[in-house]
């Protein structure tokens, strides 16, 4: 069964990221007021724990899941090719619009890192807040092939 094991945002572009233990999803902000939650394809990212853990393994490192700087950490879902379906996550739905590609600041955070995430999804998904509503860690997932109204 999917879990939501990890919640966390950032205030500004650079700003350190700050776990949660609960958070609202709103359409307008994202997860709880974070700086890049405006509508858009990447308002929520959301990554795999299962997926970090194979990160970490190459990498030969023990990296906090927040050094990917995603919003949402999942466990026993599998990310790859989910453009266009959807999360749920309570009363929560997300639409995943595309794979989270890493940038220069993956790089900067750790030696390899920029690479270790580039392929097979490994930086995992963005979405966009579909339907909005309270979460807190331990919320059950499920995706499905489901489009929005």
């Amino acid at each position: 069964m999917a879990k939501l094991i990890g919640i966390a945002i950032k205030h500004s572009k650079r700003a350190p990221m700050q776990t949660l233990d609960t958070a609202f999803v709103s359409l307008d902000k994202g997860v709880a007021n974070d700086f890049r939650g405006k509508p858009s394809k990447r308002q929520v990212t959301v990554m795999s724990y299962k997926t970090w853990q194979e990160v970490n393994a190459l990498l030969g490192s023990d990296l906090s899941w927040t050094t990917r700087r995603a919003n949402l950490l999942v466990d026993e879902l599998a990310l790859e090719n989910t453009a266009g379906q959807t999360i749920t996550i309570g009363t929560v739905e997300l639409l995943i619009t595309q794979e989270t590609d890493p940038c220069e600041r993956m790089q900067a955070a750790a030696e390899g890192l920029f690479d270790a995430l580039r392929p097979n999804w490994r930086g995992g998904v963005c979405c966009r807040v579909i339907r909005e509503g309270q979460i807190k860690l331990g919320d059950e997932l499920i995706l499905t092939d489901k489009k929005p109204a």
